[in-house]
This record gives C-alpha cells, structure tokens and sequence, in this order.
C-alpha cells in the first residue's frame, strides 16, 4: 500500500502527550463539575422573567374606532338623530411593510413596534386639533407580526400568534404536541433577533428560570441529540449483547455513570478482562487536571488528553465508578489479562502441534 501511494506524511511532531490519573474521590467531583457545567443552558436575554409587551407588527391587521365627545365635530354629524352613538368605525388596515397605517384626518401612522394603547394615543394626538376630544381604541383584529412557531421534532409542528399575556417556552412545546423523544435526547434550540441559544430539555424541565418567556417572532426548533459512548476492549464480542452491535452505545438517562456504561457493554468478560485496567479516554482542561494535582505545565493546548484508570480489582472502585458521570463521546477500555495472553498462545501452539500430528499421520 505504501509503494502505491503518490504522497506519504510521515509524524514530524511527536507522539500525543496525554495525562494519566487515577479515579479518586477528587478526581471524580472535580471531573463531574465540569461534565454537568457542560449541559447547554439559555443565558443571558433569553433567561429574562419579565413578560414582553406584544406589539404591533407588519402584517397585522388593526381595527381603529375613533369616539368624539360631541356631535357637531369631525366624524359626528350636527344632526343627533341621523346616527346612534359618538363614535366611528374605521374599517380594519393591515399594517404595510413600512409599519404604517392611514388613518382619515391624521395621515398615515407608524404602528409598528406600539403598543395597541400607545398607537390610541398617537392617533388621539393627531386628530385633537381637528375633532372634539377625540379618544381612540386600537385592537388587533389579526396578529400576523407576533407568530411564535414551534418545530423540529414535536408530534403537531405549529404556528400561532402570541397573546398579549405571553407564553413561555414549555407552554409553546405543549401547543406542538411535545417532543418525539425523551427529555434527555432533547435539544431545544431559541432563534430571536438573529441570535440562537440551545438548553437541554432536562434542565428546563428541572430548572424553573430555564423555562423562558417567548418573545414575538421567536422560532423554536426541538432537536434529537442522543449522547453516546464506545466500550472497547474485553468486552463481550458485538452481537452478545441482545442481538447488537455493543460498541456504540447511547445514553440512557441525563447523566450516565461509569458503571452503568460497563454494565450496558455487556460487563467486563470473565475470561479476558483485567479487572485492574479500566480506562477511561476524555479531553479535560487544564484547570481541572491542575486541580487533580496534575503538572499541566508541559501542555500548551487548553484541552488535554486524559485518561481515568479504574482498578475494579478495589471494593472502593465500584462507588467511585458508580458516581463518575461520563460525557458524549467518551470511550471506555478494557484491557485483557496477562493469562488472555498465554491462552491465546496456547491455543494458538496446541493447533500447530495438532497440525504436526496430522501431517505425520498422512505420511
């Protein structure tokens, strides 16, 4: 393969450095700190509590009714039997791309971005001079500025309009139906003013704040984003495992542990593994492996390679790997015992001899 190639690239820097540490109770808090600080969470804005102010938007279509406090002015006529009632009807206006509205006698208003009172006040502002203490209600009659829409995979993607005394996140994802998948596979994904942030469906469900107030003209995508790990190494073959392939596996809640992950693969097999070397391969930073007590001086990237070795030979093991929470993309390794090795051998040597014996044989 090498003679065919037309270029090989030969290692000019050096093997990986990577940190070894052993799993301890420090190691465990310090690492789970970090791997729970690593669930997406909504900040800033979008975790603001205070209910936004439906305005009006291009699209929507107004209903403006103007009231004078005399007959004799503007819109009522002298004549008090010739029409009930000091008010006018105007007829229902979308509001244009420009944000506008035209209104008789007072030309045309910018609505867009008012509040339905404040565009009654500046309606009642431009027509004090010409009519008798005019007095003005605007309502919407059709909100299509305001829409909320929820997609993704939710059971009955949707669109509606946002009322005037808002919605919050969840509250929008019931209207959808609800997500296809479990909380814990769920990634639900806020686009607002041409900014995104992303929360997991478990820390909104479990953290109040997180539950945020929609704004007019969000669009929330609900995502599936299973987390996964590789078991490799003296594992049972792929295929022992309930008919599957278990080497990629998927997280089975919102914070799997080491010993739930080797249980998943199947457990460690009793007739190869080496009980004293489990390992477990992630990136850490180097703030943490510093507070492990590693020298993290030889590493110049942020991110270090690092292995946890885990003796399940010690009791003690078992409770530490039973509250180490692993992260996506981690991969688990079990190593093979020494005597897997000179069994292999034998075997390998009892098959050659018995090759010998029956080519004798033949001859």
């Amino acid at each position: 393969m090498r003679s065919t190639a037309s270029v090989t690239v030969r290692d000019t820097v050096g093997p990986v450095g990577y940190a070894v540490v052993e799993l301890s109770p420090v190691a465990m808090r310090i690492a789970n700190e970090l791997t729970l600080a690593r669930n997406p969470t909504f900040t800033g804005l979008f975790t603001s509590s205070r209910n936004t102010d439906v305005r009006i938007g291009v699209g929507d279509i107004v209903s403006i009714t103007i009231f004078e406090a005399t007959s004799g002015g503007l819109f009522i006529p002298q004549e008090a039997g010739s029409r009930a009632g000091n008010f006018v009807q105007i007829p229902n206006e979308q509001v244009d791309n420009s944000g506008t509205i035209t209104v008789p006698y007072a030309g045309a208003v910018k609505v867009a971005g008012l509040t339905a009172r404040q565009a009654s006040e500046e309606i009642s502002r431009r027509l004090s001079r010409r009519a008798i203490e005019p007095q003005t209600v605007v309502t919407m009659s059709e909100r299509r500025g305001n829409d909320i829409s929820v997609l993704g995979d939710v059971n009955l993607p949707t669109r509606f309009s946002l009322d005037p005394g808002g919605i919050k996140l969840l509250g929008a994802m019931a209207r959808a139906g609800g997500p296809k998948n479990p909380p814990y596979e769920t990634i639900v994904t806020i686009q607002r003013g041409g900014r995104t942030t992303q929360a997991s469906l478990s820390t909104i469900v479990r953290t109040p704040k997180q539950n945020v107030q929609l704004a007019p003209g969000d669009v929330v995508y609900v995502s599936r984003e299973p987390k996964i790990f590789l078991a490799l190494g003296a594992t049972p073959s792929p295929g022992a495992v309930g008919g599957t392939n278990n080497r990629r596996f998927t997280f089975d809640n919102d914070n799997m542990t080491l010993s739930e992950a080797a249980a998943k693969a199947g457990g460690l097999d009793t007739t190869r593994a080496d009980p004293r070397g489990v390992f477990l391969y992630r990136q850490e930073t180097k703030a943490a492996l510093a507070a492990m007590g590693v020298n993290v001086s030889r590493y110049r990237e942020d991110s270090v390679p690092t292995i946890y070795v885990a003796d399940f030979s010690r009791g003690d093991t078992f409770f530490l790997a039973n509250s180490l929470y692993l992260r996506d993309r981690d991969v688990v390794f079990v190593s093979e015992a020494p005597s897997a090795d000179l069994e292999k051998f034998t075997t390998a040597l009892g098959g050659l001899t018995g090759n010998a014996a029956s080519l004798g044989a033949i001859r």
